[in-house]
């Protein structure tokens, strides 16, 4: 693949947004990193963003909104949400919020969590692309899983050069460090990330904010093994699906099934992108319709550790952890 270099003029700004309404994947500079974008609502282009990346594991990704209307259009605002965003919109801020029923951002992107990672950037020109893309950018760091975060064009084609379809080169980047991330969607406010605004900043608008978890304990909900795992148990590397079991199938069905069994295919021709892109809405169909039929559990096929099965194995070992007891009948 050629990795195209775009300059920040009208031409590329619209090569870019054309690239990524296509389901292409396109990195751009903010204020803070570069972000590597693909359209959130397409979970094809977000499974191919952490292919991109060689992410081992589903994180959630944040969402990027050209203001905050389109963000809070796609998550339920707080108060104390829309006065951080009257102060700090654009800018270096996440802020984490439960999902709205009506949200078209993809459960990929979400790592299948009832939240919504949520940020309006700095710099006119990601904000005149996002007006023209016209959908949520789910973008991490430009990078490859565990690399430093880029703050150039430069830094971008040096580790993604080839993997990706374009680069919009926006110029330095001012702040050269991730955005803050804000977790506003339980009851506490809970710095889940340092980041380019201070933390002393946001407690002059809102008041106190917890601070990161001790160690030893989650920082954020996404970090607990078996959270958000489906309801009924999750059977590994099955070779098909037992007495009272659905089956969450890869590649082709095994001769034992039987024309009633529940299935989701993740991809019947056995492909990880595809596998990708189907598995968190697989997850829940055979959770909520499975709990509906009386069935005891949920049998996954074994998926390669190759390129993106290994995340695909990581999500699936979450989603077989034993739970707490008081987790053990949550819906997700």
């Amino acid at each position: 693949m050629t990795t195209e270099r775009l300059d920040a003029d009208t031409a590329g700004i619209v090569r870019a947004a054309h690239l990524l309404g296509q389901g292409r994947l396109v990195a751009f500079g903010t204020e803070t990193v570069y972000g590597l974008g693909a359209d959130a609502t397409d979970a094809r282009a977000v499974a191919a963003v952490f292919e991109a990346k060689h992410r081992p594991g589903f994180n959630p990704l944040i969402a990027h909104f050209t203001d905050a209307e389109a963000a809070f259009a796609e998550a339920e605002p707080s108060n104390l949400a829309r006065r951080l965003a009257d102060v700090f919109w654009p800018g270096a801020l996440t802020m984490v919020l439960p999902r709205r029923a009506s949200s078209t951002v993809c459960a990929l992107a979400c790592a299948g969590l009832p939240t919504l990672a949520v940020r309006v950037p700095g710099g006119e020109t990601v904000r005149e692309m996002l007006r023209m893309v016209g959908r949520p950018v789910a973008a991490p760091s430009a990078n490859p899983s565990g690399g430093v975060s880029p703050s150039t064009a430069d830094h971008v084609m040096a580790g993604l050069g080839g993997r990706i379809d374009a680069i919009l080169d926006c110029g330095p980047c001012g702040v050269g460090l991730e955005s803050t991330v804000l977790d506003l969607a339980g009851d506490t406010p809970t710095l889940l990330r340092p980041g380019g605004i201070s933390v002393e900043a946001i407690e002059l608008v809102i008041g106190p904010v917890r601070r990161l978890a001790p160690a030893g304990l989650p920082a954020s909900p996404g970090m607990l093994a078996s959270h958000y795992a489906p309801s009924l148990p999750v059977r590994l590397d099955a070779a098909g699906a037992g007495h009272m079991e659905a089956l969450l199938a890869f590649g082709p069905l095994p001769g034992t099934t039987r024309q009633q069994t529940l299935v989701w295919n993740l991809s019947p021709g056995g492909d990880l992108h595809e596998a990708a892109a189907r598995l968190f809405s697989g997850l829940r169909h055979l959770d909520d319709e499975g709990r509906r039929r009386g069935l005891t559990g949920i049998a996954a096929m074994s998926i390669p550790s190759d390129g993106l099965g290994l995340a695909i194995r990581d999500r699936l070992q979450r989603a077989a952890a034993p739970r707490p007891r008081h987790l053990r009948h949550a819906t997700g």
